[in-house]
């Protein structure tokens, strides 16, 4: 990454958590609310049976929602787990809301399944049709601004090596994190669709 790269994203990403920050718990469920419904309505998700979402920090759209659904529904639910100390991240498959209940926190207060927990992993055992990704910025185009870690651009490139038929992506935002502009490198992965209240950006 150029200095100059890294400087930008460094200042946008203190002004979204700035912006994020100002919004009152209220608004932040109602606009989840909103993004929620909006994603349930969708053919891509209606139609997928593996699905991949994150847990949300305080910060993000909820998923809470949006995960009861996706098992109850009958998909296949595969959720995050990330290797301390390491830039890699797997999607590995969540069984019911009682295993979900069952997993510890992580350090960001996220839940997760152990390490050492055997697992079904999703790009081994068939890959994945829908991945709802998290971010700090968006633009309708589908540029994305992480939190700098690279977890999502990783593995999403991981994907497209490993399944003859990418996922499609979709960003859930707040309207205050979708900007007319965010500054890209090569190695950042665009998103298919980055769906808010007012709208869908489709790249």
């Amino acid at each position: 990454m150029s200095s100059s790269a890294k400087i930008a994203k460094g200042v946008l990403r203190q002004k979204v958590k700035e912006e994020i920050a100002k919004l009152s718990m209220e608004e932040r469920i109602r606009q989840s609310q909103v993004v929620t419904k909006n994603l349930m309505a969708l053919p891509q998700y209606q139609q997928s049976k593996r699905v991949s979402v994150y847990l949300n920090m305080q910060d993000e759209i909820q998923t809470g929602d949006i995960l009861r659904d996706i098992l109850q529904s009958g998909k296949q639910c595969f959720i995050p787990r990330y290797e301390s100390g390491s830039s890699r991240m797997d999607m590995v498959r969540l069984h019911s809301l009682a295993d979900f209940d069952s997993l510890p926190l992580t350090k960001w207060k996220i839940k997760q399944p152990p390490l050492a927990e055997a697992r079904e992993e999703a790009l081994a055992s068939g890959g994945l049709q829908l991945v709802l990704v998290p971010g700090l910025a968006f633009t309708r185009a589908g540029h994305r601004l992480g939190r700098g870690r690279g977890y999502y651009d990783r593995f999403l490139s991981r994907c497209r090596q490993a399944q003859s038929e990418p996922p499609c992506t979709v960003a859930l935002a707040f309207r205050q994190q979708v900007l007319e502009h965010v500054p890209v490198e090569e190695s950042d992965v665009p998103i298919d669709l980055v769906l808010f209240e007012g709208g869908a950006g489709d790249c």
